[in-house]
């Protein structure tokens, strides 16, 4: 593995990345009305976000980067994706100016998946007409949860009627494909009736949900309450069970259990997230954004502060980067591999033999099942992923010692 900031990034790189143009771009938007105390992001709180200056940014980094990986524009893309911090806390007519900006270095095709991320609180008419109108065509709203108490508790600026509502707002603003984020895992102490919270969350009719457990995640207001004692993190026997719920009801309403924290109806997989699971090439760009172009991952300069500073400055963002290593990148791809619905191949050369060798095994215990040829894991063995890939791993780094020695 190496890694570096910009000085050491910009000669080495522009060889290799002339032949990885992304096919999906990432897009930060790092302004917050408030921040959840679980949240660790790129997050500069805002009651007047500078979209504007931030547009302005990306018009700065974007030529950086083409020139730097000598692209040719307009690049075609099949994905976009603008996450953050709130991007729906944008005035209405900044979608359509970052639109303007994004069409002179990348083809925009009607067939684009565009995803916005929203928040129930600051997602209005106007706004999500707006998104809609510059092209976005994906919604991924943050409910997290649809009771009122669990909702203060993280922190959030929304009730559950703000979150019904804003399902309402997407598809009259035209969305017709919508994500709903929902939060598990929080520590028992907590009380819910997450059977009430599925059943909501089911008859919204939305088509894709990402369960995601809660994370204490280092140097945020939640990780010093546990810390002091006054937040006792759930056990996992109850993380287990509000996962196994989650995954059992919504599959019982249609929708695939299509990797480790998603779901979807047929047709509205994820297609950004494909890119990151199939180690494809996608650009990042704004604050702490990052990306993926083989052999390199890349990381954006964390805070927007400096992120501004040095874009202004005609300088590329990029603070680092790495190059996975001949012993790291197997483990990668197992891990990858292991996480979507399409696992891995049983036989693959590369770990095949570890693999059969624990397949049977683990699909008496109903932790995979195998299905033309390629081994997937089932909930229970999602649920157990760090350790079915450690042990593979373990297990074939034994079994190349083990044919060294024999040589």
């Amino acid at each position: 593995m190496t890694g570096g900031g910009l000085a050491g990034l910009a000669a080495p790189v522009i060889p290799l990345l002339r032949d990885t143009p992304p096919r999906a771009l990432y897009i930060h938007y790092p302004f917050c009305a408030h921040r959840c105390h679980y949240c660790d992001f790129s997050v500069t709180r805002a009651a007047v976000p500078p979209a504007d200056e931030w547009i302005d940014c990306l018009a700065c980094e974007l030529p950086w980067w083409f020139e730097t990986a000598g692209w040719a524009a307009p690049l075609a893309l099949d994905s976009v994706f603008i996450g953050g911090g709130t991007p729906s806390l944008m005035d209405p007519d900044v979608p359509g100016a970052l639109a303007d900006v994004l069409g002179v270095w990348f083809g925009l095709e009607e067939d684009v998946e565009w995803t916005v991320e929203s928040n129930p609180a600051s997602l209005t008419d106007e706004v999500a007409t707006a998104w809609r109108a510059a092209g976005a065509n994906r919604l991924s709203i943050g409910v997290q949860s649809f009771d009122d108490e669990v909702l203060s508790w993280l922190g959030r600026l929304h009730d559950r009627a703000t979150a019904e509502a804003a399902v309402r707002t997407a598809r009259r603003a035209g969305f017709d494909n919508i994500n709903l984020d929902l939060m598990f895992g929080l520590p028992e102490a907590i009380r819910r009736d997450l059977d009430t919270e599925l059943e909501i969350l089911i008859d919204t009719g939305v088509d894709h949900v990402s369960a995601y457990g809660l994370t204490i995640e280092p140097d945020t207001p939640l990780a010093r309450q546990v810390t002091l004692g006054r937040v006792v993190p759930t056990g996992g026997s109850a993380y287990g069970h509000e996962y196994r719920t989650i995954a059992a009801r919504l599959e019982a309403a249609g929708m695939r259990h299509y990797e480790v924290s998603n779901f979807a109806s047929d047709g509205r997989e994820c297609r950004h997230n494909w890119y990151y699971w199939n180690r494809s090439p996608y650009l990042g760009i704004g604050p702490s954004a990052h990306g993926y172009l083989p052999p390199l991952r890349i990381w954006n300069a964390f805070r927007w502060s400096r992120y501004r500073d040095v874009v202004r400055a005609g300088a590329g963002a990029v603070d680092g980067y790495e190059s996975l290593g001949p012993a790291e990148e197997p483990l990668e791809r197992l891990w990858l591999g292991l996480r979507t619905r399409e696992g891995l191949v049983r036989d693959d050369p590369e770990w095949g033999a570890v693999l059969s060798a624990r397949a049977d095994e683990w699909e008496r215990l109903g932790w995979v099942r195998t299905t033309g040829g390629r081994v997937v894991a089932t909930a229970e063995g999602w649920l157990r992923l760090d350790e079915l890939v450690t042990r593979l791993a373990t297990e074939e780094a034994s079994m190349e010692n083990r044919s060294r020695r024999d040589e």
